[in-house]
């Protein structure tokens, strides 16, 4: 558990992490047995992300999780919705409220 001496000059990718972690006579295995996850759900950090799995990793190598994968961090919370759906619900209140006006008037009238 210390801090990798090298960092590749590519950044980080998985087989560098793996490289790193059997380097300092550990394996994902065992990794995961620790932080008590099944090695299933471990192993899938590479292709998505998993919280846990990540910070154990990146404890392990005391490192940040944010420096093993840039692309996943910050975490962003908020999403931008396109005007396009906006729009749409809109005319879907329009068209309720229209509804609901004839309905009325249809009511009045009968």
């Amino acid at each position: 558990m210390a801090k990798p001496k090298h960092v590749p000059p590519n950044g980080w990718d998985r087989f560098s992490i793996v490289a790193e972690i059997h380097r300092q006579s550990m394996t994902l295995g065992e990794l995961a047995s620790r932080a008590g996850i099944t090695i299933k759900t471990f192993s899938q950090v590479w292709t998505r992300a998993n919280r846990k799995a990540e910070t154990a990793i990146a404890d392990f190598l005391v490192m940040k999780p944010a420096e093993l994968w840039p692309e996943r961090y910050p975490i962003r919370t908020t999403r931008i919705l396109s005007s396009t759906n906006g729009t749409r619900l809109e005319r879907r209140k329009a068209d309720r409220s229209a509804d609901s006006n004839c309905d009325l008037a249809d009511r009045e009238a009968a």
